[in-house]
């Protein structure tokens, strides 16, 4: 179950959403090079990256900025580009930003705290993202995310209420938390999950000041502006037959 796009269109432009879009796929850029030089890219993980066993401080914000791949990196974009803007247009730019950073350095001291003698490097947005679905969350529960559902051979698009589609994916980073081998590195679980607690506790601030369980009532739990419809449309290429 892979989300795609919500139906919940921002109002505003989401100039430090795309900003931190931008400064992501540039440094990924930047490293792109070493990724056919594994001793110097090793290098730069330990360098930049968060090693729980050592845990320099500047690294709880750098380590934000790197990627261990393409898809690593598109990921975590696509997901940001979809929570994002309306995160950002609730709390205005320079407070989606402070909260977006808050969340990623919540979820690296978790992920240290969870593994404390860990000497493999932790790098990615996924923490500082998975803030940002944490404070999604609690604002847009019932906001409607079409996911890619795959079934062996079957791919169908389908729109779920964002609580389920969140609720499933915060289930699977505690199964994944609780049953990963840190020795041998892999997805960093931990600093999932403890972005998502960290965004869903930074973004009760704001959700009071908007009526908390009030708020709700007056939107039932859907985006506070009419949601986006989306339809397929028959493809207009010329179907060919055989003779």
């Amino acid at each position: 179950m892979f989300p795609i796009r919500d139906h919940n269109p921002s109002e505003k432009t989401p100039f430090v959403t795309w900003a931190l879009i931008a400064a992501n796929v540039v440094i990924f850029a930047m490293t792109w090079p070493l990724f056919s030089d594994p001793v110097a890219l090793e290098r730069l993980y330990l360098t930049w990256g968060l090693v729980p066993r050592i845990s320099d401080p500047s690294t709880f914000v750098t380590s934000m900025f790197l990627h261990g791949g393409v898809m690593h990196l598109l990921g975590n974009m696509l997901f940001l580009w979809i929570f994002g803007d309306n995160l950002e247009e609730e709390m205005g730019h320079l407070g989606f930003l402070g909260f977006y950073l808050a969340g990623g350095i919540a979820a690296a001291a978790l992920q240290v705290v969870a593994d404390p003698r860990s000497a493999i490097p932790m790098v990615g947005a996924s923490g500082a993202i998975a803030g940002v679905m944490g404070g999604y969350l609690l604002l847009f529960p019932k906001a409607r995310v079409d996911v890619l559902l795959f079934f062996i051979i079957i791919i169908r698009i389908i729109p779920v209420p964002a609580w389920i589609m969140l609720g499933i994916w915060f289930g699977l980073q505690l199964i994944g938390g609780y049953s990963a081998n840190s020795q041998t590195g892999g997805v960093a679980y931990w600093a999932h999950a403890g972005g998502f607690v960290a965004g869903f506790v930074l973004t009760l601030p704001l959700w009071l000041r908007r009526g908390g369980p009030a708020y709700w009532d007056r939107t039932l739990g859907h985006p506070p502006h009419p949601e986006a419809r989306y339809r397929f449309q028959q493809s207009g290429v010329p179907k060919v037959t055989r003779k």
